[in-house]
């Protein structure tokens, strides 16, 4: 049997590519793979979090937003229930006042009265008399009289009383009209009053039930705010913890601790609860941003105002107007910034090794803890401000 030794080799040639194709196929998918989790695994800041303590920290923002309204209503309605208070009490005096000078009219219709029929009792003795009078003959009243005279001045005084009787009860009567025109009108200002008083009453009632309902749904505001806290503060946690896993499957070297205080950060702006206060430079204490623009400072080179652009994202724009100057370079006293997640985070280069593959750093903050760190870490994938 004849072997045809250019056909074998020819076919085991086509068999060796073939294997050596597959493997190469093999090595590339698993290292493309490797460099995959190797980028998932080496990110510090476990960026899978940030959206969802975002979107809770959205909430929590609305939800305060609505709960600081509603406590400025709570504040108007006290303000307005207050004032309709103060209004009510002003009615209520206005009426006592009414009610007196009403009292008083009732006094003086009465004793006018009385007036009225005393004047009206002498008048009638009078008529009465000047009847009796009109009875006699001139020629007797001036016999009666002592002379003609008296008979005239007797005669002129009945017409005179008369007439000045008759004015009184004029007066008097026209008096007591307008008493009881004075009283009527004080009635139904006393009416007004108490029908105002009653209005406000209801006002009064209404603000109150609306008081009532504002202050709840503002408790039940900040009751919501206060739990989609609580979800955030879980997930930082969590955060915090995967934070700490990454760096260890980055192969970072942690050589400080997080630590309270740390780094000769200031006092004020260490002890303090974390953004409770603000910096020189417009920065919210034990952030990674405020410790790194406090360390340039603390040099002696200069660190602008960041006016409200101090997110570590924003740090190489933000000076960039400044002629501050940054690259890829990594070099002692720059600022690393780590273009990761919703903010993400600068640190202070304390030193850098020869080959310049690896940097130690200072930082505030990492993994949202609020604490001083330090740590050697992989100086690849940064940015560098050169203060």
């Amino acid at each position: 049997m004849q072997v045809n030794m250019t056909t074998v080799t020819q076919n085991m040639s086509g068999v060796t590519r073939q294997k050596v194709k597959r493997r190469v196929i093999f090595v590339v998918a698993a290292l493309f793979t490797c460099l995959t989790i190797a980028g998932y695994a080496e990110p510090a800041y476990a960026n899978q979090y940030d959206e969802r303590i975002k979107a809770l920290q959205s909430e929590i923002t609305t939800y305060q937003q609505k709960s600081s309204e509603l406590k400025d209503r709570s504040t108007s309605l006290q303000t307005e229930l207050a004032q309709l208070t103060n209004d009510k009490q002003v009615i209520q005096s206005q009426i006592n006042l009414s009610q007196a000078k009403s009292d008083k009219l009732t006094v003086d219709i009465a004793s006018t009265k009385k007036r009225i029929v005393s004047t009206q009792d002498i008048l009638g003795d009078l008529v009465a008399e000047r009847y009796i009078a009109e009875d006699t003959s001139p020629l007797e009243m001036l016999a009666s009289s002592q002379s003609i005279g008296d008979y005239i001045d007797q005669s002129t005084y009945r017409s005179s009383v008369s007439e000045q009787l008759n004015q009184k009860i004029g007066e008097v009567k026209k008096l007591k009209s307008s008493l009881e025109t004075q009283k009527s009108n004080m009635a139904q200002a006393l009416q007004d009053n108490k029908n105002a008083v009653q209005a406000l009453q209801q006002k009064e009632s209404e603000k109150q039930t609306l008081l009532t309902q504002t202050k709840g749904e503002e408790a039940a505001y900040q009751k919501l705010a206060g739990d989609k806290q609580v979800q955030a503060n879980s997930l930082r946690d969590e955060q915090i913890a995967a934070n700490a896993r990454a760096a260890q499957s980055s192969g970072s070297q942690t050589i400080v601790a997080s630590v309270m205080g740390g780094g000769n950060y200031p006092a004020k702006w260490a002890n303090a609860p974390m953004n409770a206060l603000v910096d020189n430079w417009g920065l919210y204490n034990r952030q990674c941003v405020s410790y790194t623009a406090w360390k340039v400072a603390s040099t002696g080179r200069f660190v602008p105002h960041f006016g409200g652009r101090g997110n570590a994202n924003q740090w190489e724009t933000t000076a960039a107007p400044y002629g501050i100057k940054s690259g890829s370079n990594p070099v002692v006293g720059s600022v690393a910034v780590l273009y990761q997640g919703y903010y993400g985070h600068t640190m202070y280069v304390e030193a850098v090794s020869q080959d310049k593959s690896r940097i130690t750093i200072s930082e505030y903050n990492y993994g949202w803890s609020g604490m001083y760190s330090k740590r050697t870490i992989s100086s690849s994938g940064l940015r560098y401000i050169y203060f």
